[in-house]
């Protein structure tokens, strides 16, 4: 499965990646919003938005983009490691797999 993650502490880059990766998923993190990040988005499977760390032009954007491909968003205030364990955990009961598309 391919997970967008968007918003988070910048310093937990790296682990967000991790810990998608020893789960057996791709991962894209954006803890800044990038030049033409409706593009850099691509086309997951889910997208974890953490709402408490993300500027709502981010929001905005990647809430339009998920809908106009049709991609799945959980969304979460808490941006800890915990947290996206949980979230992950999530995405792999609720979300029915496809192809990676990143």
């Amino acid at each position: 499965m391919s997970i967008v993650v968007i918003g988070g502490h910048d310093g937990m880059h790296k682990e967000y990646k991790e810990i998608i990766g020893r789960r057996g998923h791709q991962a894209k993190v954006y803890t800044q919003m990038p030049p033409r990040f409706e593009k850099a988005i691509g086309k997951p499977d889910g997208v974890i938005l953490f709402t408490g760390t993300v500027s709502h032009k981010m929001i905005v954007t990647a809430v339009k983009e998920a809908k106009k491909n049709n991609i799945k968003i959980i969304r979460s205030h808490s941006c800890s490691t915990s947290s996206l364990e949980g979230l992950i955990q999530q995405m792999e009961t609720t979300f029915s797999s496809k192809p990676s598309t990143m």
